[in-house]
């Protein structure tokens, strides 16, 4: 279930619009519209993050690779132990389309 402070109309329609598109260049220009440079890169950092995380990298380790601070380490930690999910789901599709790409992280 959703957590209701993030139960919205807007954030409904933000979510029906990045389920809409469909191409990268799509996502780019959309990305490139709604946030800001330092935003766009927040969020990108985050999963870097929970990638390195997930990997059971340590944090000076995450910190010095990343950029993060001790605290946004931290901070998405604590979603992968004990949030939505959300990075887990992301993750997993990743490294599927990562695999059948042949790519490796």
């Amino acid at each position: 279930m959703l957590d209701e402070r993030i139960q919205s109309e807007q954030i409904e329609d933000l979510a029906n619009a990045m389920v809409l598109l469909d191409s990268r260049e799509d996502m780019y220009h959309f990305f490139e519209d709604v946030l800001t440079i330092h935003e766009l890169q927040a969020i990108s950092q985050r999963l870097a993050v929970a990638r390195l995380l997930q990997r059971k990298v340590t944090y000076q380790e995450i910190a010095e690779r990343t950029g993060a601070s001790t605290a946004t380490i931290s901070r998405v930690n604590r979603c992968l132990s004990y949030g939505a999910g959300g990075y887990s789901t992301v993750l997993t599709k990743l490294d599927k389309l990562e695999q059948e790409n042949g790519e490796a992280r």
